[in-house]
């Protein structure tokens, strides 16, 4: 198999289980903390915009449980400030764990975080990785580790994209792919990386 028809093959597989790692970034949209945090009084609200933050949390946790009150998600931050200018809220050092219903586990991180007034949009900054980790199989051994990793990923919650205008490594146990932008669109389920694109299949993997 020739060099572009492996990456090719590759890129497939990335595309395969895409869904499943990123996932957990749609659905931080749906609760993220800003809808958590307190709400001003309608006096408050109509006071001149200021460019300062109107309220700020320190090393705080939001956890969401399902019916049967099994953990699903879990936000943590060292400080959240809100800015009403905007209405974005700004975590630095987001950390975030999810579970689905067969107990996988799903882990994003970054050194800040930014999302619009309805969670539509989340931008990570420095060091944002996304990761799936490994678990059992009914017939022995483990499914292999499934990362995104960049210095920037920006999640659009409602169209259930993700992109970066700068370089990201995925990597599936092994396997590594780079490129200098990235796009993953679940309506079409296609990953792209374009620019210098690299990867690199160990053998036996699929």
């Amino acid at each position: 198999m020739n060099r572009a028809r492996l990456l090719r093959y590759g890129m497939d597989q990335v595309s395969a289980w895409l869904p499943v790692l990123l996932m957990m970034l749609f659905a931080l949209g749906t609760w993220w903390l800003v809808r958590n945090a307190p709400k001003l009084h309608d006096a408050a609200q109509e006071r001149p915009v200021s460019t300062e933050p109107d309220y700020f949390m320190r090393e705080f946790s939001v956890r969401s449980f399902d019916a049967a009150g099994r953990l699903k998600s879990e936000l943590t931050g060292a400080e959240g400030h809100h800015f009403p200018a905007n209405d974005t809220l700004e975590v630095s050092e987001p950390r975030m764990r999810s579970y689905d219903e067969q107990n996988r586990t799903t882990v994003a991180s970054a050194r800040r975080g930014v999302s619009n007034g309805d969670g539509s949009e989340i931008r990570l900054y420095g060091d944002a990785q996304v990761r799936r980790e490994p678990t059992p199989r009914a017939g022995g051994g483990s499914t292999p580790q499934l990362e995104i990793r960049g210095e920037f990923l920006h999640a659009f919650t409602e169209e259930e994209r993700v992109s970066s205008d700068q370089p990201v490594e995925l990597r599936r146990g092994a396997d590594r792919f780079t490129g200098d932008t990235f796009d993953y669109d679940k309506a079409s389920g296609v990953a792209q990386l374009k620019g210098r694109v690299r990867g690199v299949i160990q053998p036996g993997r699929s």
